[in-house]
């Protein structure tokens, strides 16, 4: 039987990806949420987890891991029985790896911009950098609507790695619910409307949003 993992989460942040994935794969696990408004991600305890004061943190035999791009990889290769990664010789694969370092990398940044622009940098330049971000954001919606544009899937059959559902897609909808009030949220370009309208509907994504208690995403069009 597989270990029980523990996870340390807040509702909705970039726990919610690891949260979704965990209860996708039928892993078991404990989740312990971390009040982020009471500052519990700064007491000494928690710090010891996750000395950076973030979440997610996922105990893993007995040891703390963070970053949720690497946690979803991770217990992608921990299980590999849930498919939720292209096997190593995949034809997938190489997209597979591109896709999750291009969503951490690239779109996770500009997020973090967008929303801390003015408590990350100088309070006179979070215009500017509230724009940037703005841009960056709708370019990476601009590809993710062409890539499931050129897929020669049915919509109603579309992932953004292949043709089943892997790590990609968790750390993607999260984004995607991350900007649902921004000035052009994701769900504006039509291909990635329909993605998350079906992906939202998944079961696992139900399931992790009634955990968590979230709640209006995505619209009702």
């Amino acid at each position: 039987m597989d270990q029980p993992y523990t996870l340390y989460y807040a509702p909705g942040t970039a726990s919610l990806a690891v949260h979704w994935m965990l209860v996708e794969a039928n892993l078991p696990f404990q989740a312990i949420p971390v009040d982020l408004a009471a500052g519990a991600q700064h007491t000494a305890t928690y710090r010891q987890l996750n000395p950076t004061g973030r979440v997610p943190t996922l105990v893993i035999d007995g040891e703390a891991r963070s970053e949720s791009a690497a946690l979803l990889m991770l217990l992608a290769e921990r299980h590999p029985d849930r498919a939720l990664m292209p096997a190593v010789n995949a034809p997938d694969r190489a997209l597979w790896l591109e896709m999750m370092i291009y969503l951490a990398n690239t779109l996770l940044p500009a997020m973090r911009d967008w929303f801390y622009a003015d408590t990350d940098g100088l309070a006179d330049g979070a215009a500017a950098v509230r724009d940037l971000a703005r841009r960056r954001i709708e370019s990476a919606w601009d590809q993710l609507n062409a890539r499931l544009q050129a897929s020669d899937h049915a919509m109603q059959d579309q992932y953004l790695v292949g043709t089943t559902l892997t790590t990609v897609d968790f750390l993607a909808v999260m984004l995607m619910r991350w900007a649902r009030d921004m000035p052009h949220p994701a769900t504006s370009w039509p291909y990635l409307e329909v993605y998350v309208q079906r992906l939202t509907k998944l079961s696992s994504f139900q399931e992790v949003c009634r955990r968590e208690g979230l709640t209006g995403w995505p619209r009702v069009q």
